[in-house]
């Protein structure tokens, strides 16, 4: 667009294997009076989501990202963490304005959200793949803002410098805000 290089890309995927449904999960809890766990309700069955990207130059010193992906919220997942539904959008900013031409900025929000009988699991006490805390009786959507900057100690190593606030972490409103700061070094050979 506007003379600039972009892409879109749209990806899927399905995930097979012994997952157990929250709705599941929750009814043998419900007979049992005991927590609800997926393990206790495995079998082999699918999860799917799908994604689309659309990343787009601005102009050669700006670039700006839009992502949305959807993912099964009634099987546990596997893939990567506790997330069914997600949006992004960000820009980047090159260092040639600042004569840094390897050096980035970059800033990003993220909304994160999970199906209702996910919620209802994790509010009966369930346990996710990396979420759960024993309740989870305000949900709410997990807002994150990243901001970065990546030093380029020569064209062969970065470091680089992150920050994100995140309002309510792991969908609960009753926790967080969280600040989270980060550090990485690359080096390409």
């Amino acid at each position: 667009m506007w003379g600039h290089p972009g892409k879109i890309a749209i990806t899927g995927f399905l995930t097979r294997g012994r997952m157990g449904s929250f709705a599941d999960a929750i009814a043998l809890a419900a007979v049992t009076r005991g927590t609800p766990s997926t393990a206790a309700v495995r079998q082999y069955q699918s999860r799917g989501g799908v994604s689309a990207n659309i990343e787009q130059e601005i102009t050669s010193n700006l670039g700006a990202f839009i992502r949305a992906g959807w993912a099964d919220g009634n099987v546990e997942p596997f893939e990567f963490t506790d997330i069914d539904r997600t949006a992004a959008a960000g820009l980047t900013v090159s260092g040639k304005l600042w004569a840094r031409p390897d050096d980035t900025v970059g800033v990003a929000g993220v909304i994160n959200g999970i199906s209702g009988v996910h919620q209802a699991y994790f509010n009966a006490g369930g346990l996710g793949i990396l979420v759960g805390d024993g309740q989870l009786p305000h949900p709410g959507l997990e807002q994150i803002i990243e901001a970065y900057y990546s030093y380029a100690l020569s064209s062969a190593m970065k470091v680089s410098f992150d920050y994100q606030f995140i309002a309510n972490p792991g969908y609960n409103t009753d926790r967080g805000p969280v600040n989270v700061f980060a550090g990485r070094f690359h080096a390409a050979f």
